[in-house]
Formats: C-alpha cells, structure tokens, sequence
C-alpha cells in the first residue's frame, strides 16, 4: 500500500489500517493531513483488495482535534476575510467526515489515547469504534469558543441520546473508558496492547457478504433514521434488485443448492 507523509497506510488480509501520522502534534488535523485523509479513503474505497478499514493513531493519542497553530494563523487574516475563509475550510472538513461515513466498506475507529473535538467527530462518523482501556474522550469544542463543527452535532445524538449529547458538548468534559463503553461513545474496550489486533479481527469478520451487498445495506442503514418505513422498503427494493443480479447471489444460490441436493 502507499504511505503518504502525514498518514500511514498498511494492510493485513483484506484490512486496511489508516494510521493518523502527527504524533509530535497528538496527530491533531491540519489542512494537508485532512486533505491526505480524504484522498487515502477514497482510493480505498474502490481498492477491491481492501475489504474494510481501520482507523487510528501513531503514538499514544488517536487525535487531539483540529490543528490549534492552525487556528491562530487563520485569525491572521485580514478581518473581513476570516468568516469567508473559514467557510471554506469547513466545507473540506464536511468532506472529510462525510468521506468517512458514505464508505462503502465498514469502517471502525480504534482509538488509542485521547480524542478531542475534530477527533470525536471522526471516529464517531466510522461505522463503529474499539477503544483501549486508556482511550478517552472529548467534545472539546466549547474550550476554544466554538461549536463541534465535524459532525458531533449529527452523530453525537444517535449514540448517545440528546441529552447526553448535550450534556457532553455544553461541558465539555473528558470522558474515559469504561464509561465511554457505558454510555455509547465506544462499542468495545479492549486492552491497549491488543487494540490493533483486535480491530483488525473485528473488520475481518464484518467482510463475510459481497462488498455490493455490504454497501447497498449501509447505504440504507447510514439514511433510515430519518426516514419512514416505507421510504426505506422502497429503497431496500431497489438495492434488493441489484443483489439479484449480482454473481455473488447466483453464485451463493447454486453452492447451497448443489450441496443441498435440491
């Protein structure tokens, strides 16, 4: 696989492993390493060896958020240019976290250390997210006089309720392990020596359908929370359509006939 500078890209039998590669900076997000994300992610999304991917961080912190040297330069600008420039960088930002939640293969973010702002908001946009036991996390947004702008205000909720969800971003307080596992910010705590290998099983046994298969149900499933259920019949009907064309399904139906014998 390729490795760019900012991120470290491996991979281990069909998984693979997006490494976040600032450790110097806790792997906080400039504007070239959310950029190199986002270009990584998509040419995996199309690599067919690629089956899912994992997400996580060089050293002992997952993400420590946007780039704070980064937020002083910006404020730099010529005052009338600050709001417009900002604009701007949120909309890669937007990108950035909606690469991550529209991949078509499952995604996990196994967070090693602290996730902070930015970092929240990009493992909560993976399908599901593993934690070490010195994992912890942070809304933090309101210590720097903003709002969670990477999607917290969308993913937050649906994990763990909007009074929860609330109460986490108006205190802006960390939140360790074995309560993030508690609450619903992570869906396992596993020790820190074994956070890799065991993220790396967990997307392994996420692969066993056909890739198209796998992503016409996430795709439905990333929607039907606000959606009726008749909205997500139809779209399951159209999805259903493709999968009967598919060799996967032929190929599937012919094994388990022939060993049957019917």
């Amino acid at each position: 696989m390729k490795t760019k500078s900012l991120i470290d890209v491996s991979q281990k039998n069909g998984i693979a492993i997006v490494k976040l590669n600032r450790p110097e900076k806790r792997n906080a997000i400039n504007d070239e390493m959310r950029n190199a994300i986002i270009d990584m992610l998509l040419e995996l999304n199309i690599e067919d060896t690629v089956k899912a991917v994992v997400i996580t961080g060089a050293g002992t912190v997952f993400c420590a958020g946007g780039d704070i040297g980064g937020m002083r330069e910006r404020l730099k600008a010529p005052r009338g240019k600050v709001g417009f420039n900002g604009w701007r960088r949120q909309k890669q930002t937007h990108r950035l976290i909606a690469t991550v939640h529209h991949m078509d293969k499952p995604i996990i973010a196994a967070v090693n250390g602290a996730a902070s702002g930015l970092g929240c908001d990009l493992a909560f946009a993976c399908d599901f997210v593993i934690a070490g036991s010195s994992a912890s996390f942070s809304m933090a947004y309101l210590k720097r006089g903003l709002i969670p702008d990477g999607g917290g205000l969308y993913f937050l909720p649906r994990r763990v309720g909007i009074a929860c969800a609330k109460e986490l971003i108006f205190s802006a307080r960390t939140v360790e392990s074995d309560e993030a596992k508690a609450i619903g910010l992570a869906d396992r705590i596993v020790d820190d020596g074994r956070l890799l290998t065991d993220a790396v099983e967990w997307a392994q046994s996420l692969c066993l359908g056909p890739a198209s298969a796998v992503a016409l149900s996430k795709s439905i499933m990333n929607r039907s929370v606000d959606l009726s259920l008749e909205t997500v019949f139809a779209l399951g009907s159209e999805a259903q359509s493709i999968c009967y064309a598919s060799d996967e399904h032929h190929d599937a139906v012919t094994a388990f006939l022939d060993k049957s014998g019917r």
